[in-house]
């Protein structure tokens, strides 16, 4: 398996780190010196439904010293540039470099700060949550990890979506990266910023939001699809009638928590491109000004 650098180990890289620790991968979690003491004593907990609950030692460090051959970038996006710095560009040299913020703009910002690198387009789709340092709760029933190939990647992509596969995360690896990132972004923007307004789960958006939520979804899948992205509204839809009623987003989260949100990650990224092609969003602009004067951001 790969040698596997975690730079985040909270909610999504604390349980991917783990996860691929226990099928055999050796990790680094990269993070500060208040979760690498933890993590260094007990490794990273993790609570699942779906992986069973389970302790898995790692080795952590504050900053990357030595070469790896896969990065998981798994920060929040307000954290990423000060991150960064515990990751060195002449370290991390030509590994693949597997960003799963929330967004779509940290692609272009990750490629030039390491050219040697492969940066590859790639999202995850989880409810999990770091509960302390070195804890993470995973409370969806599904775990998955969508990866996007060219004709110069191909090998080291797949290579490591096999040893997520192995890890028992759910992959799909995909030639189309407009597709993987807005895709994801179509549902991902509806999901917080109506159950951050609204302080309502995915279930309750549905019932009380519903209208907001089919023309949202509708707005941005033109965006998407403007974008050059394979993104049909109806299809968004239909997943989030899927989801867990209880299903929360990270964005709401931070709001209860009086953290900074990712709003303009997700929703100002949106918006932005909407700007680019001319395409009307007034449902996206009214949550997202409405939540940027509402909280921290």
């Amino acid at each position: 398996m790969d040698n596997v650098a975690v730079l985040g180990p909270g909610g999504v890289g604390g349980l991917l780190g783990a996860l691929l620790a226990r099928s055999g991968a050796m990790v680094t979690c990269v993070a500060g010196p208040s979760t690498v003491a933890v993590l260094d004593e007990q490794g990273i907990r993790v609570e699942s439904g779906e992986f069973g609950d389970f302790t898995v030692p790692v080795r952590a460090v504050e900053r990357l010293a030595d070469p790896v051959d896969v990065v998981l970038v798994a920060v929040k996006a307000t954290q990423l540039d000060e991150a960064l710095d515990r990751l060195p560009a002449d370290v991390v040299g030509s590994a693949l470099v597997v960003p799963l913020l929330n967004g779509v703009e940290h692609v272009d910002l990750l490629r030039p700060r390491y050219p040697d690198a492969t940066v590859v387009p790639a999202t995850v789709r989880v409810e999990s949550t770091r509960i302390a340092p070195g804890v993470v709760h995973h409370g969806s029933p599904f775990l998955a990890v969508e990866l996007a190939e060219d004709g110069g990647t191909s090998a080291a992509v797949r290579r490591f979506g096999a040893d997520l596969e192995k890890a028992g995360v759910a992959v799909k690896v995909s030639d189309d990266a407009a597709t993987v990132m807005w895709s994801k972004l179509t549902f991902l923007t509806a999901l917080a910023l109506l159950t951050t307004s609204a302080q309502q789960t995915a279930g309750e958006v549905r019932e009380h939001r519903r209208d907001d939520l089919v023309a949202m979804v509708g707005e941005i899948a033109a965006v998407a699809q403007a974008q050059g992205a394979t993104v049909e509204a109806d299809d968004v839809v239909a997943f989030f009638d899927g989801i867990p009623a209880g299903m929360r987003s990270s964005m709401q989260r931070d709001a209860e928590a009086d953290n900074r949100l990712e709003l303009d990650a997700i929703g100002g990224a949106v918006v932005r491109a909407a700007g680019r092609h001319g395409i009307p969003v007034p449902v996206t602009d009214h949550y997202v000004d409405e939540l940027r004067n509402r909280y921290r951001s």
